[in-house]
């Protein structure tokens, strides 16, 4: 069979209707995608800043960043199904409204519990938002275009992931902002709160824009809403997510960990069994029977679990091992978007001459090769060598995910076009979850293991928190100064990158793997319709 590729497709049609303002409608999705990106990275930098001004504690800082994160990855494959029945554009249109809505209110959080009702909030948000996005650009972009298309939207994503802590750090220091309402810029309340009212203006931007140039598309037959389908992958989602937070702060074996991955386990088993069963599953199994699709999605997993891990753990070497400041680290994370961008927007191009195995493989073994050389950084690596590390990484990464998203979506047949954008949205986010959880662990393991003998003559209200953290230690160090505090900085640097090594070394065995497997098992083209499965 020819393949779709070398179709000859008759270009005056898409010229016509929906398909005329394609490029444009890419523009809008781009935007609603790079605030999801975006909003992924630039709280963190924020957290120091918040914990003084709302006196919050260790648990609820935690509960800041992860409220969005366990909300987000439970809802995204309920949110593409039902973007499937009742419209991705409307879908869409609601995440931007609710994502605005809860930026505003997070903004003005004075208690930290408002805050992380707010940023649950924006978790429900994002999950209408990201799938919509994908299966939209499926919608209006031909065979031939879309892979190109899909390569800018990962491109985007990258943007709004790699200038978040950058911008956040901009902000903070330049832009203050009250906590009352109605706007209070006297300058002295809170300046946190610019992190997420930058989503606004973006956000009404694409709202606007998008109710002009994003054409509405659904499933033209949509099946009944499969409730028990829907709840089963919500629990379980939710019920594995919070065992892969809470495992780094609470240990892999600690009970509720291992009752949350157990509870996990059995309902994904349930939701499998439903699903096989059901008269209109929301996920249709048989896709897993395409090649194409299943090799997609690992790729795209264990992709995230390697970058994801490997930017967590490379932020923290930028700022405790360097001495870099949250801004000056973030800006010099900046080149990760760089490569994202040049890699995903021509991936397409390799695609065509080489077939999407051989370049999803390539970008994997890239991301393997790079990952061990990070584990030969040292407590004084020259930062033209990091830099330069980054940029060949995210092209390695980039060159993965386009090529194994569009893998995925021209797997799933048109009118389920929500739910495979889902899939594939959820594999991310699990994989780049259990990336810092895992890749976290090993880091935090070796070093409080080495820094043992390194604290025993430190009291005991500071051996602990120096023995836990290498930024504590740092801290430590400065106030017991002199060679003493010399010693102890230096020590928690060496312990810091021995276990950082090792963490390395890990990400890229994983990686590694991932490159044979995706060689092995994807096929290179799409074969047209005949492609989808269960279609």
């Amino acid at each position: 069979m020819a393949h779709i590729e070398n179709q000859q497709v008759d270009k005056s049609y898409y010229q016509t209707g929906k398909y005329r303002r394609r490029w444009w409608t890419l523009a809008v999705l781009s935007a609603s995608l790079i605030i999801i990106g975006l909003d992924n990275t630039i709280l963190n930098v924020a957290i120091p800043t918040i914990q003084e001004e709302l006196q919050a504690a260790a648990s609820e800082l935690q509960w800041m960043v992860d409220a969005y994160v366990l909300v987000f990855a439970s809802l995204l494959l309920t949110m593409g199904a039902l973007g499937d029945r009742f419209g991705r554009k409307r879908t869409l249109q609601i995440g931007l409204l609710v994502f605005t809505v809860a930026s505003f209110f997070a903004a003005h959080a004075q208690t930290s519990n408002q805050l992380i009702i707010s940023r649950a909030v924006m978790g429900i948000g994002g999950a209408l938002i990201m799938p919509s996005t994908l299966s939209i650009i499926t919608d209006v972009f031909p065979r031939e275009e879309r892979g190109r298309a899909i390569g800018i939207w990962t491109g985007m994503a990258a943007v709004g992931i790699g200038t978040g802590p950058a911008l956040g750090g901009w902000l903070l220091e330049n832009f203050h902002w009250g906590t009352s309402f109605p706007f209070d810029i006297s300058g002295d309340m809170s300046n946190w709160g610019s992190v997420f009212l930058i989503n606004v203006p973006v956000i009404a931007i694409a709202l606007v824009a998008g109710l002009i140039l994003v054409p509405e598309s659904r499933d033209p037959a949509p099946p009944r809403i499969d409730i028990a389908g829907a709840l089963l992958s919500m629990l379980a989602l939710l019920t594995l997510v919070y065992g892969i937070i809470e495992a780094p702060s609470r240990g892999w074996t600690n009970g509720l960990v291992l009752i949350a991955f157990a509870t996990a386990a059995v309902l994904i088993v349930a939701f499998i069994l439903w699903e096989k069963h059901a008269e209109h599953p929301m996920l249709n199994l048989s896709f897993f029977s395409n090649p194409r699709f299943t090799a997609g999605v690992i790729a795209i997993t264990l992709a995230f679990f390697t970058m994801f891990g490997t930017i967590f753990i490379s932020t923290q070497y930028l700022q405790f091992v360097h001495g870099y400041s949250p801004l000056q680290a973030g800006i010099r994370i900046m080149p990760f978007a760089l490569g994202m961008m040049v890699g995903a927007a021509n991936s397409y191009r390799l695609v065509r001459r080489m077939g999407t195995n051989k370049v999803a493989a390539m970008g994997l073994l890239i991301l393997a090769i790079m990952s061990l050389s990070f584990a030969f950084w040292g407590t004084d690596t020259a930062y033209w060598i990091i830099g330069i590390s980054i940029v060949v990484l995210s092209f390695g990464v980039s060159n993965t995910m386009a090529p194994s998203t569009d893998a995925v979506m021209g797997a799933v047949p048109l009118a389920k076009a929500g739910v495979g954008s889902a899939m594939n949205d959820t594999t991310r986010q699990v994989g780049g979850a259990f990336g810092v959880a895992i890749l976290g662990s090993i880091l935090n393991t070796l070093y409080s293991s080495q820094m043992a003998e390194k604290v025993i003559n430190l009291p005991p209200q500071a051996a602990g928190p120096a023995q836990d953290s290498v930024g504590a230690a740092v801290k430590v160090a400065a106030r017991v100064g002199g060679p003493q505090g010399q010693a102890l900085s230096e020590a928690a640097r060496n312990a810091f990158v021995n276990g950082m090594h090792s963490a390395f070394f890990l990400a890229a065995g994983v990686a590694l793997i991932a490159a044979i497997f995706v060689y092995k098992v994807m096929p290179p083209h799409h074969l047209g319709e005949d492609d989808h499965a269960g279609g």
